[in-house]
């Protein structure tokens, strides 16, 4: 049996943590209709997917507090999902990753946890070539990485989340994609904390703070471009930020360690190697 737990031991003074819940949802910018997931309430949807079934463009939809075994799907369409608060609201999957999003050309997710809780490779968020905003919301446990935003047309806005506790990185960014990526907490992840890859990618990574990593802080190779500003990794296992010697960040290497901070970590705060994937064995 699968446990599912709201409990684990989040971030210290995370948005979100011990706060009230969401009691009531906020007006629709849209002007369409709101519709209210409540597996309690035998007067609303019992699922976050039944109420994306019928809801149109303009409408939004809020989750109140619970724990949902779900599947959230969303392509080629606006999304306006609200729950209640991560610390109040969590999605998981036994079977597939519990957020697919996929060409999505506006919109918001916020206020949810996504969990992962199965054992094949699925990562607990997974963006393609969408341009909505993540925020204020929670991605764990993925047997991948928590998040990964890919795609060239990929905009993302993805700000102030927590991304922990997944067996690969926190966020991973490749294929081309061009999201925000700010004020986030990354942290507890087996790999590094933020991981950007391929030509084409280039991330703005701001004010992120990537911290007890199982390795690096953030990494960036095979030709990954970003900006990498205010960015803060500190008491991660091995370094702050790892390189290929093909990236191309910005601003360059000179100036990457007074542009962000690196220390402490017991390596170091910056390296460049050829071979940034030696301690994981790939």
């Amino acid at each position: 049996m699968v446990q599912v737990c709201m409990e684990r031991p989040y971030g210290p003074g995370s948005p979100g943590a011990g706060n009230e819940p969401l009691h009531e949802p906020p007006p629709n910018p849209k002007g369409g209709k709101t519709l209210i997931v409540d597996a309690r309430d035998p007067h609303a949807y019992l699922l976050p997917s039944a109420a994306l079934k019928d809801a149109g463009e303009n409408d939004q939809i809020f989750i109140r507090p619970g724990v949902y075994e779900d599947k959230v799907f969303v392509a080629d369409r606006p999304v306006r999902i609200i729950g209640a608060g991560r610390d109040h609201v969590q999605i998981y999957s036994r079977r597939g990753g519990p957020l697919y999003l996929q060409r999505v050309p506006s919109g918001l997710i916020t206020g949810v946890t996504f969990r992962y809780v199965g054992s094949d490779q699925h990562s607990a968020m997974n963006l393609l070539d969408s341009v909505c905003t993540v925020t204020q919301c929670r991605a764990t446990e993925g047997v991948l990485s928590g998040v990964v935003i890919y795609g060239p047309e990929a905009r993302t806005t993805f700000v102030d989340n927590e991304i922990c506790y997944n067996r690969e990185s926190g966020i991973f960014v490749f294929a081309g994609a061009q999201p925000r990526v700010a004020d986030n907490q990354c942290f507890g992840n087996h790999h590094f904390g933020l991981a950007v890859r391929d030509p084409g990618s280039h991330p703005e990574c701001v004010r992120n703070v990537c911290h007890a990593n199982m390795l690096s802080g953030i990494l960036l190779f095979h030709h990954a471009e970003a900006l990498l500003l205010g960015n803060t990794c500190r008491d991660n296992q091995h370094w702050g930020l790892v390189m290929t010697p093909d990236t191309h960040p910005t601003p360059s290497h000179e100036e990457l360690v007074s542009a962000n901070v690196f220390l402490p970590n017991p390596r170091g705060s910056l390296v460049v190697t050829e071979q940034p994937l030696a301690d994981i064995g790939r």
